[in-house]
């Protein structure tokens, strides 16, 4: 155990560190009118005392409380029944939200926006967290979904549902391009060519005007039609509306429900698609993967095959994300595809427990929704994801949930 002075002291090291940090990002905001800065040195203050109380709480803790002595043990929760408890929990809340007393229209829509991420989670939860294969640059899958639907729009007059698994199949495609020429990279090195490549697609969304719009981006992108019926107040001669069938009036909250409900039942499938494939050969291949790459190919696999089917199925369930993107907003342009997307889809993975698809989930609503309750959560979203991070770093080092279950088990009776 350590003394007094030598805990005061690590706080106030953590203390100064903390200030260094805050000084120059949260110490200085521009001023209303827009020329110069005004100083916010109270809250650096703030930062510095929070830091240095926090610490000080973590070193009196005993022992047995630390981390380390717990993530050994920090499977348990996810091999037990309360994580198909919650899971089911969570399933029938999201389909009963339409329909609860406090739904609006403003929550309907966060709720989309959550199952969105909640897609693009697990698609990346394939590629990093049963995969093992870093991946930053992640948001070119979605943006070549959304761009594709918009584009086929546009051009073709292509509807939602033709585009859904066109998109997905246009994303699986790009995900084998991106993966044919990373094959024998790892770790830092295939890092950074994802990065290289997710900004490479950004750059070209940006500059190929005559092709994507450039920096004007692309609007007036349809929603999801119900069986070829659009939701809406009236339609051209020769179409059917929704409400002229069912007889009942138009409400504009109507079309966010249905595009809410069609968001859930690809989540659903994607969650369904993902737990079964884990289980089939090529599931097992790719935990041999992160797991060993040489040990894989020692039993006979082809890390090759491995890797783009890997990147290939991710990249397509990004493809779907971006489709439904495209839809809930209805225009798109490149400001929406940059690296910050992917960076919090990382998070996302890495703070749910890479390879649990319930704690991506819960991860991917509360990073989703949290900045949108406020103007300063939407302000210091970055710095409350990297605070995050560092929590779950040192706290549970695995996620919230991590999945680590056996590929074999052995018949002990």
């Amino acid at each position: 155990m350590m003394g007094a002075a030598p805990r005061l002291k690590d706080a106030g090291l953590a203390a100064l560190v903390a200030l260094a940090l805050a000084f120059p990002l949260i110490g200085f905001e521009t001023a209303e009118s827009g020329v110069g800065f005004t100083t916010r040195f109270p809250w650096v203050a703030i930062a510095g005392a929070a830091v240095f109380a926090g610490r000080l709480l973590l070193g009196l803790l005993p022992q047995r409380f630390h981390l380390r002595q717990r993530a050994s043990r920090s499977t348990a929760v996810s091999d037990g029944k309360f994580v198909k408890l919650a899971a089911a929990a969570l399933i029938v809340f999201a389909v009963l939200l339409p329909v609860l007393p406090f739904a609006s229209r403003r929550s309907i829509d966060l709720a989309t926006l959550a199952l969105i991420y909640v897609i693009l989670g697990w698609g990346l939860n394939v590629v990093v967290g049963l995969a093992g294969l870093l991946d930053l640059g992640y948001v070119a899958f979605y943006a070549v979904g959304a761009y594709s639907f918009a584009l086929a729009v546009q051009w073709f007059g292509l509807s939602f549902w033709e585009m859904l698994p066109l998109s997905g199949v246009t994303a699986a495609t790009a995900g084998i391009l991106l993966g044919i020429p990373v094959l024998r990279l790892r770790g830092d090195y295939l890092a950074i060519v994802t990065l290289g490549f997710g900004e490479i697609v950004r750059i070209v969304l940006n500059n190929w005007t005559s092709m994507t719009g450039g920096p004007n981006g692309i609007g007036d992108i349809p929603r999801p039609t119900v069986f070829g019926m659009p939701i809406a107040p009236g339609a051209p001669a020769g179409v059917t509306t929704f409400n002229h069938v069912i007889g009942i009036a138009y409400d504009p909250i109507q079309r966010l429900i249905w595009l809410y409900y069609v968001a859930l039942a690809v989540a659903l499938i994607i969650n369904w698609f993902s737990l079964r494939i884990r289980r089939l050969p090529v599931g097992r291949a790719w935990e041999a993967l992160r797991e060993d790459e040489i040990a894989c190919r020692a039993l006979g696999l082809n890390p090759t095959t491995i890797k783009l089917s890997a990147f290939a199925t991710g990249a397509m369930t990004g493809g779907f994300a971006g489709v439904l993107f495209a839809a809930r907003a209805g225009f798109i342009s490149p400001e929406s595809f940059n690296f910050q997307e992917s960076a919090t889809v990382l998070s996302i993975v890495v703070l749910g427990g890479m390879g649990s698809q319930l704690g991506v989930a819960l991860a991917a609503v509360i990073l989703a929704t949290l900045p949108e309750f406020g103007r300063e959560f939407a302000q210091y979203r970055m710095l409350i994801f990297g605070a995050a991070m560092v929590a779950i770093m040192i706290w549970r080092p695995r996620g919230l949930f991590t999945v680590r279950a056996p590929s074999v088990r052995l018949d002990q009776t």
